[in-house]
């Protein structure tokens, strides 16, 4: 992170990124003298309200992100932006997104948990579109215009106001990751799996095993009155809106996922925290499983990437792609939509066996709507194409050869076909691949 001294006093004069967080109230105007070389920047975290029309001049300005800042309408100045693709203003109490505000080239727009009762039609020429993230809003609709954003892959409207979905949401041809919970459409009674409670008082916390928006992980011991203890994970959610949704929806849908040998296992779910916050016992992960890919970057957007070099030997692609078929058919059984079926979700051993998790974006739908089920699980099946390409996009070169490669091939290529109806189930899948396996 720069300083506004080092801004001020000429020193940055040449950089491509630039990141200030030091209470700014009003934008510096020596940002404009970096306008040659500027592609990055980030004002997250000051008290920022608005943006000047000089802005437009920072003509090769690809990232910006202003989060946690006090805008309440999304600056006009920023479709100006020739160049500007991907915009992040999370958490800034914006209320209204005026007509034609959104850079022509935008295709990563985050909007996370603020106060938008309205998106504008102009949204519908945002063609190159691929990731939009509205979570925790008061959107009551979304405008028809959305349909034209043909290249949209990942869809974050949960906890908002939606009464009911477009049809044409469940025909985009290349949407794959949707998060849809907590909105007045996707309540229809559901009641999670019963789940036993496990005193607070009970668990004895150690080490931080990892955090993620939602919630922290911890290492614990779980002393039960007469029982020998027994090591687990303890997932305390921080009850705040995430990019994804509400945590008690992720909570909601881990519990009613239920067992599975491809699923980490819930134990029970915490009770009588000192706080009243929510959380949930988890089994603990042996020590020799690893994620299977990371993040989508900046470039990437949607997709996960592999560190240089990753090679899958045929056999570990044939056991992950079968894990993840076989837990998805379990999932869509009971009427859960994952939302986030992704490389950087799924753990793997040196033997290839899978654990999925994070069901932070994560609906439950309702199964009584077949047409409606149907289609969500198909939307969630060209994730797994994606998933299956990215395996077989690194498959060991002395595995390329082997017979059933060209009919994983030809399933990736059935997975994320455009039209969604015609993908097959994740049950056919299932079948599929343990067919191609046998070649």
């Amino acid at each position: 992170m720069q300083t506004l001294e080092q801004l001020q006093a000429g020193e940055l004069i040449g950089i491509k990124k630039l990141k200030l967080a030091c209470g700014l109230t009003k934008f510096p105007l020596e940002i404009l003298e970096l306008a040659e070389t500027l592609e990055i920047l980030d004002l997250s975290g000051n008290r920022l309200s608005q943006l000047p029309q000089e802005f437009a001049r920072l003509r090769n300005l690809k990232i910006a992100f202003f989060s946690d800042n006090e805008f309440t309408q999304f600056p006009e100045v920023l479709g100006q932006c020739p160049k500007l693709e991907m915009i992040g203003f999370k958490a800034c109490n914006i209320e209204t997104v005026p007509e034609n505000a959104l850079p022509p080239l935008t295709r990563w727009l985050i909007l996370t948990n603020n106060q938008i009762a309205e998106l504008p039609r102009s949204i519908g020429n945002c063609a190159r579109m691929q990731k939009l993230m509205l979570a925790g809003n008061k959107l009551t609709q979304l405008p028809k215009e959305l349909a034209n954003c043909q290249n949209l892959e990942l869809l974050r409207i949960s906890a908002n106001e939606l009464v009911e979905l477009p049809d044409w949401l469940f025909s985009m041809p290349r949407l794959s990751w949707l998060a849809i919970s907590g909105n007045p459409c996707t309540q229809h009674g559901q009641v999670a799996a019963d789940l036993r409670e496990v005193l607070w008082d009970e668990l004895a916390m150690e080490e931080v095993l990892g955090q993620g928006a939602s919630g922290i992980i911890s290492r614990a011991q779980w002393k039960k009155p007469g029982a020998v203890s027994r090591p687990v994970a303890v997932k305390v959610f921080k009850g705040e809106v995430t990019s994804d949704g509400l945590p008690q929806d992720e909570m909601q849908a881990c519990i009613a996922a239920g067992s599975h040998p491809n699923l980490v296992q819930v134990l029970g779910k915490i009770a009588q925290h000192p706080e009243q916050k929510q959380g949930l016992v988890l089994e603990l992960i042996p020590q020799e499983y690893r994620i299977l890919g990371i993040t989508p970057s900046f470039e990437s957007c949607t997709r996960d990437v592999y560190p240089e070099g990753t090679v899958f030997p045929l056999a570990h692609v044939l056991s992950i792609a079968t894990g993840i078929a076989s837990v998805s058919a379990h999932l869509h059984a009971r009427g859960i939509l994952h939302g986030d079926l992704y490389a950087h979700n799924t753990l793997v051993n040196a033997t290839g066996h899978a654990l999925f998790g994070d069901f932070g974006a994560a609906t439950i739908y309702d199964q009584t709507d077949p047409e409606r089920a149907s289609a969500l699980e198909r939307l969630e099946v060209r994730a797994f194409g994606c998933l299956l390409e990215d395996l077989l996009d690194h498959l060991s070169p002395e595995d390329a050869a082997e017979e059933c490669v060209p009919a994983l091939l030809q399933l990736k290529q059935k997975c994320m076909q455009p039209d969604v109806l015609q993908r097959p189930d994740f049950s056919s899948i299932l079948r599929q691949i343990t067919q191609a396996a046998k070649l």
